[in-house]
Formats: structure tokens, C-alpha cells, sequence
């Protein structure tokens, strides 16, 4: 949510870290000022050609279908369960399977996630809780926005949950799978660790190419491009990396979604001193798309 961000408004360009990212200008391909009713929105997944979102913590717990061209929300659909903190949302052909995991504090120990019978307009059965834990994990002390052990970004890939962390110290992301099938609480199983110089706020998958999107506490918007180098293996080599803009300008990040026709964007609103930017959807087409 927005009032994570330190509003510390220096020189863009001074990145503090190695790799230099080309710079890719999202605000021109802006398409709308998406509903108020999702002014958090947190994430972005296509599901059987439907467009998904959610609100993060604080919201109602239900599912969204927006469009495509406009972002406008064509459908909704409301759950029975609680929204403690909403960040991610992926799919297998009959599930969609929502993240309950931010943890900005580092303190919870009941990360979660939905897996939800659906068919892109409604629930079909009952929902299964899949709980999970960081092994790596084990202090719990309250350090807000100072903890390596949130994460707001997955995907499902080879029958499995692959899940993204939001480091806000380290300022990497830890690649950890979960088991989809399993209902009892399990450690999630720790792959790779790569540095971003950002935080990780979504993901998407796309023929062998894994995208992440994230910002700073200095505002710095980014989305990296990773190639998947052996069956559900990303971080062997170094990725695409693309300045967006700042958060002042495009919103704060928060979701992605990438098909045949390009990649979308969502923003949840932003406010700082210098104002409020509103609730953002994007669309880069993909005759424009910074890849390879």
C-alpha cells in the first residue's frame, strides 16, 4: 500500500546498485484510471482469457474481471474468506489460487494461500487453505518494511506454486516453490536467490520468459525480464532490466499480466507530497515490448 514508500525525492538516475537498467517510458502508454472500487489493486493474472485483480489488505475479499481495452470491472466475484493481506493471485486450469502472504512487518505465521475452484465467473466448490512457512525464517520481531520475509508475486508453473519475495533489506528476490496438494502446513522449498534492487511486487510467466515488476523507497519503478534457463530455473543469468518511471508519475506498481498481445500493468494510487497520482492500468503492446 502506498504509505509504505519513504517519500525521499532525489536525482532518478543515481541507482545504487550494478546493473544499469535501460529506461522504457510507461506513463505513454497509460490507458485508464482504473475504478476506485480497486484503487488497491495488487495484482493482475489472465485466467482462461479473463483479465484478474484484487485489493490488498483492508478490502473486500472478491475477485475481479476487468477489461482489457478499458480496465473497466466487468464482473466480480465475492468469497467467504478473509482478506488479512491479498497480494498475488495464478491459476492452474481449474484453480485460481490467491496469495494471503504480505508480511511487510515479517511477524505473521499464517501465510497463506487460496486455492479456489473456478471458472473465470464464479466459485464452483469449496476452497482449500494451503499454509506455508519460510524455513529460513526465525525471527518474527516486528521490523516493518525492514524484513526479508514478505512477498506479493507467484505464478504456477510444472504442477507447482512459484512464489517471488519481497526483500526489503537485502533487496533481492528468493525463489521458493510450494506444493499446490498439500493442506497441512509445509516449509516452502527454497531454488534461487537473485539481487533485483528493488522489492518484487508481482510476477508473470510467458513462454520461457518470467517478468517481475517492483519499486524503491526512493519511488524508482522497474520490471525485469528473466529467461527461464532450465525447466522452472530463472536466475542463471542476469535479466532484461527496465526503468519505468517513478511512482510520482506511473502509480505504485503492483501488478502484471502478460499474453500473445503484450503486457498490462496495474498501479494502485500514490500519494505524496507533490500530490495523488490515481489507480493506473497500462497496456504495452507487443510490438513494443523490451525483450530481446
Amino acid at each position: 500500500m502506498n504509505r509504505l514508500f519513504t517519500p525521499i525525492f532525489i536525482f532518478i538516475f543515481s541507482f545504487a546498485f550494478a546493473q544499469q537498467p535501460e529506461i522504457f517510458k510507461l506513463k505513454k502508454y497509460e490507458v485508464a484510471q482504473l475504478s476506485d472500487t480497486i484503487q488497491e489493486t495488487s495484482a493482475l493474472h489472465f485466467f482462461r482469457g479473463h483479465l484478474l485483480t484484487l485489493n490488498d489488505s483492508g478490502n473486500t475479499p472478491e475477485i475481479f474481471e476487468i477489461s482489457k481495452k478499458s480496465g473497466k470491472i466487468l464482473n466480480s466475484v465475492k468469497t467467504a474468506l478473509t482478506n488479512k493481506d491479498w497480494e498475488a493471485i495464478t491459476s492452474d486450469s481449474l484453480h485460481v489460487f490467491v496469495g494471503d502472504f504480505g508480511n511487510n512487518r515479517g511477524t505473521r505465521n499464517d501465510l497463506k494461500i487460496y486455492k479456489i475452484p473456478f471458472d473465470g465467473k464464479r466459485i464452483t466448490d469449496s476452497v482449500q487453505t494451503i499454509s506455508f512457512y519460510y524455513p529460513e525464517q526465525t525471527d518474527f520481531t516486528s521490523r516493518n518494511t525492514n524484513n526479508d520475509f514478505d512477498a506479493e508475486a507467484m505464478i504456477f508453473l510444472n504442477g507447482k506454486i512459484h512464489l517471488f519475495t519481497k526483500e526489503w533489506v537485502s533487496k533481492k528476490t528468493t525463489h521458493y516453490i510450494i506444493n499446490p496438494d498439500l493442506y497441512q502446513n509445509q516449509p516452502a522449498q527454497k531454488v534461487e536467490t537473485l539481487p533485483t534492487g528493488y522489492v518484487v511486487t508481482d510476477a508473470s510467466y510467458f513462454r520461457g520468459n518470467l517478468y517481475l515488476v517492483g519499486y524503491t523507497k526512493k519511488t524508482e519503478v522497474f520490471l525485469s525480464i528473466y529467461k527461464e534457463t532450465a525447466p522452472g530455473f530463472f536466475f542463471n543469468e542476469n535479466p532484461r532490466k527496465y526503468y519505468l518511471g517513478t511512482a510520482i508519475s506511473v502509480g505504485q506498481i503492483e501488478g502484471i499480466a502478460v499474453n500473445e498481445d503484450g503486457i498490462y500493468i496495474s498501479g494502485e494510487a500514490f500519494k505524496s507530497p507533490l500530490g495523488k497520482v490515481p489507480q493506473s492500468f497500462y497496456f504495452i503492446p507487443k510490438s513494443a515490448m523490451p525483450t530481446d
